[in-house]
């Protein structure tokens, strides 16, 4: 290159400096816009409601043992997360809980089985939920943080809409209404696929997915957040896998609880996690520190 073009190149630079300046500062403008958290979406038991994630596995251990089988509290929890009937479906399908129910009824579980124990199980949840709808602690600090930033609520749950119509009021008068609510018997498919979080991304007039949190104590709501693009955190401590309630994670030795905690995050993060917090206390500084990098 001549020194007569470089003298030429820089004369053009600075002529247009002005130029170059803005586009930079508009860049970087839409950089900070495309960061920034316009909604987090919430999972409910285990998540906000229901510290250990406790109703369902007392609904599905009841229902089981009501056909007389008894299944282990391990076995209730491992489809958690989905949709109930495609949860029921998930337990009849294992082994052990598969010979059961053939030697009981004489036959392998078909379609209409799941169907009439999704009949039965329904009216148990409903009983069920409402006894465990109480916030889990940071929950509501958590919310109020959400509306002072301007950060909308979208939850997606595998309860169906009739367990939820009794959980809400509850959720309400505890400080907590989410902007909607997508239930597990709302949609053709529900998790681990995309289409209630296209939903949520529909009510709550939110777009593109990766502005977007998906936050879950299971490992299909995880898959959920990622089926679309989303930044998924997983809830480990007061979750699903971890699996006790407050008072009985806390009478524990603080080894065995740290240890139970690691093998949940491992779970969530082996799922796909980008992060994994213990409880939803934690997530207003882990918002801070996203939108800060």
């Amino acid at each position: 290159m001549t020194n007569s073009f470089k003298v030429f190149c820089r004369k053009i630079f600075l002529e247009n400096i002005d130029f170059y300046v803005y586009f930079i500062k508009t860049m970087e403008k839409a950089h900070q816009m495309t960061k920034k958290i316009q909604a987090v979406v919430f999972d409910w038991a285990g998540t906000m409601i229901d510290f250990g994630s406790l109703a369902p596995t007392v609904v599905f251990t009841e229902l089981f043992s009501g056909q007389g089988m008894a299944v282990t509290h391990e076995e209730a929890r491992e489809p958690m997360g989905v949709p109930k009937r495609d949860h029921i479906a998930a337990m009849l399908a294992m082994p052990r809980i598969a010979a059961a129910f053939e030697k009981r009824f004489g036959h392998a579980a078909t379609d209409d089985d799941i169907n009439r124990l999704y009949e039965i199980f329904t009216p148990l949840n409903e009983a069920v939920a409402a006894d465990y709808a109480t916030l889990i602690p940071g929950a509501s600090q958590t919310v109020s943080y959400l509306r002072a930033n301007n950060i909308k609520i979208g939850s997606t749950t595998g309860y169906g809409r009739s367990v939820m119509d009794k959980v809400l009021p509850l959720a309400s008068a505890a400080g907590y209404s989410p902007d909607n609510l997508v239930c597990g018997d709302d949609l053709a498919e529900g998790r681990p696929g995309p289409l209630m979080m296209y939903r949520c991304f529909a009510d709550l007039a939110v777009y593109p997915p990766e502005t977007v949190i998906k936050v879950d104590d299971t490992t299909p709501g995880i898959a959920e957040g990622r089926a679309v693009g989303s930044i998924t955190v997983g809830i480990s401590l007061t979750g699903n896998y971890v699996g006790l309630s407050e008072a009985d994670l806390a009478a524990l030795p603080e080894v065995k609880r740290r240890r139970l905690n690691d093998e949940a995050a491992k779970k969530l993060r082996d799922a796909g996690a980008d992060h994994v917090i213990d409880s939803v206390a934690a997530l207003p500084a882990l918002i801070d520190t996203l939108q800060q990098d």
